[in-house]
């Protein structure tokens, strides 16, 4: 009883000389479900953006990874919006299932179909005034859910874990997903838009309890939301298309 005591004495003491780093630690770590990454150009294989890679370039704070805006484009002329099917690029090598590819596509494809219906009509043919969007994940990685939870409940393992974000910008045991999108005029094949962006998982406690594929998905709606957004502001004129 004694050493319990004691220990938790110790522990009072460590939490009030370390209450300012714990939490500035923790601000650090934000309460976001994803957070983008930082990319390059050099970054894409270009497998699926093919000779357009040439036209990415850095994307600002709020915008994609790498993104490239056709500056001619009328986008008032645009209310509807044809979606192909998503499709996985990852390469022969990749350790994802086909199963589980599957799984993602399909649900890529349903949550643009959902936020992207909710702005214009989904046309399932070309036509004039209709965007031509199509999408295909490059990269995805599981988190590891256990060691996931812990990092963010232990009060130590939660401190090692923002040490990690503060040295290399990414919690411990977090997945990721990165994605590749062209949006074209859907008859004459004109490129309107280009975007590439990877994200990873966040440091919301909440995200530790998520399963493996949690933070793809969590990244899946962030880019469904943030597209559908995106083109309903420039088709309407409410947003200047940058």
């Amino acid at each position: 009883m004694k050493t319990k005591l004691k220990n938790s004495r110790n522990q009072v003491k460590f939490t009030k000389g370390s209450s300012l780093l714990v939490l500035s630690l923790l601000a650090l770590s934000a309460c976001t479900s994803t957070e983008k990454v930082v990319m390059k150009r050099s970054d894409v294989n270009c497998a699926f953006l093919a000779e357009d890679c040439s036209l990415l370039e850095v994307g600002g704070k709020e915008q994609s990874g790498l993104r490239y805006i056709n500056p001619a484009v009328n986008w008032s002329q645009y209310n509807k919006i044809l979606i192909d099917p998503v499709t996985f690029w990852a390469g022969d090598k990749t350790k994802i299932s086909a199963s589980d590819q599957q799984m993602l596509v399909n649900y890529f494809f349903q949550q643009m179909k959902e936020q992207l219906g909710k702005k214009f009509e989904l046309a399932n043919q070309p036509g004039q005034g209709i965007m031509k969007l199509d999408v295909a994940m490059t990269d995805v990685e599981t988190a590891t859910p256990v060691l996931r939870s812990i990092s963010m409940i232990v009060p130590q393992a939660h401190m090692i874990a923002n040490l990690k974000y503060l040295a290399t910008g990414t919690m411990p045991f977090v997945g990721s997903a990165q994605a590749e999108a062209k949006l074209t005029d859907s008859v004459s094949g004109t490129v309107l838009a280009l975007a590439v962006d990877k994200r990873i998982g966040g440091g919301s406690f909440t995200t530790g309890f998520q399963w493996q594929w949690g933070d793809a998905e969590n990244a899946i709606d962030h880019w469904a939301e943030l597209l559908a957004t995106k083109l309903y502001g420039w088709t309407s004129g409410k947003e200047v298309a940058q």
